[in-house]
């Protein structure tokens, strides 16, 4: 019986698969079935720590000008200054704070004085 030589499909999908895979180490980028598998922990931790990041840069902003209110004393406290923040409604986000925070300290200090007054 002659042989049968299989079809292009599988094999570009297994290629496609390996090119995504040709950062692993060992058997991880090189068997199919080892690379199907850490190809789906990769997409699933990718999906899980969009997420994370999130968090992340959200708590890293808030450290930041919690660090440099309390550096001063102009307020007790990250809290006490987005209270007055939002009682005075000056609405400016936690990402833009912690850049005038750590790029213009003055700015921070005059935008906190003038919400106190």
């Amino acid at each position: 019986m002659t042989r049968i030589r299989r079809g292009y499909i599988a094999r570009n999908r297994r290629t496609k698969m390996r090119l995504f895979a040709s950062s692993f180490r060992g058997a991880h980028s090189r068997l199919t079935r080892t690379i199907t598998q850490q190809k789906i922990r990769a997409l699933v931790s990718a999906h899980r720590d969009r997420d994370r990041q999130k968090r992340f840069f959200r708590h890293l902003w808030i450290t930041r000008i919690n660090a440099v209110i309390r550096e001063r004393g102009i307020s007790s406290s990250y809290s006490g200054l987005i209270y007055n923040l939002y009682k005075r409604r000056v609405f400016l986000n936690r990402k833009i704070l912690a850049q005038i925070a750590i790029l213009n300290r003055n700015c921070l200090y005059m935008i906190s004085n003038e919400i106190i007054k």
